[in-house]
């Protein structure tokens, strides 16, 4: 509620104008909004399944574990909805054969499970390239082994920026309405397309309550608060605490939507 609706604002404000009506910085700050909202969206949604679930009885695994700290397309999938592509790993990868035959057959059965998974999400040319642009990246790595390379400091932060600048890529093809937008969007982005009639720079979308949010969005899809949650019992102060914030949060959550005609909880469309 108070992260994935922030950001779907800023980014639905970006997204339904023409490409040309805004500038590069706009474009990537409409990009990594939508990126976000997408994340605690759809992880958002899955935890409450899995609170849900638990409160009666049912255990049900994680879906999304930090996909954002990446460092190749191949581990962000297998941590990205997690039920989804091991549902497409055990019923249609490993039938196909998996990756115990041919390479050339290992590589086309990727391409077949990646041109499913874009269809899975919409009926759609947007859905589809999506789909085929993710499969692309896990062939190039199942092809080089860039996801198991290890290095230095310098590697790693190499590995983090090559995947956060695809699947960034990647949900540009995923918000957009349609496929020649998105590639006009895309040119923006890098800057090869002429913008004009520029009303308002980035800093128009983005007011202070909005930049708290962003700033908590990016915090949070990193590990860094994993072990909040796990206090000794012994340390009766900081278990109150805790509690008193998740309090917090559950009232200001419930406010909003009581308070605000914007909610579009986008995960309900797949």
């Amino acid at each position: 509620m108070l992260l994935a609706n922030t950001m779907g604002a800023v980014a639905d404000s970006i997204f339904n104008q023409p490409v040309t009506a805004f500038d590069t910085p706009t474009a990537w700050l409409g990009a990594v909004a939508y990126s976000l909202q997408l994340f605690y969206d759809f992880s958002g949604y899955s935890d409450m399944a899995i609170g849900l679930g638990s409160m009666f009885g049912f255990k049900f695994l994680e879906n999304f574990n930090y996909p954002y700290i990446s460092k190749s397309i191949t581990e962000f999938w297998r941590r990205w909805h997690i039920s989804l592509s091991t549902w497409f790993k055990e019923y249609l990868y490993i039938p196909l054969g998996g990756n115990r035959v041919a390479p050339w057959r290992m590589y086309a059965n990727l391409f077949i499970v990646f041109l499913a998974t874009g269809i899975w999400h919409g009926a759609s040319w947007t859905f589809i390239v999506w789909g085929l642009f993710h499969g692309a990246f896990i062939i190039f790595e199942k092809a080089t082994g860039w996801h198991k390379k290890e290095g230095g400091v310098g590697l790693s932060a190499l590995q983090h920026v090559y995947c956060i600048l695809a699947f960034v890529i990647g949900w540009v093809f995923f918000r957009a309405d349609n496929l020649p937008y998105a590639l006009d969007y895309l040119k923006n982005m890098f800057g090869l397309i002429q913008s004009h009639n520029i009303a308002y720079t980035a800093a128009y979308y983005v007011d202070n309550i909005k930049i708290i949010s962003l700033a908590a969005a990016l915090l949070c899809a990193m590990p860094l608060f994993t072990k909040m949650l796990e206090v000794n019992d012994k340390h009766k102060i900081a278990k109150s605490l805790i509690n008193i914030w998740l309090m917090l949060l559950f009232i200001l959550s419930a406010s909003s939507i009581a308070s605000s005609t914007y909610n579009p909880f986008i995960y309900f469309r797949f």
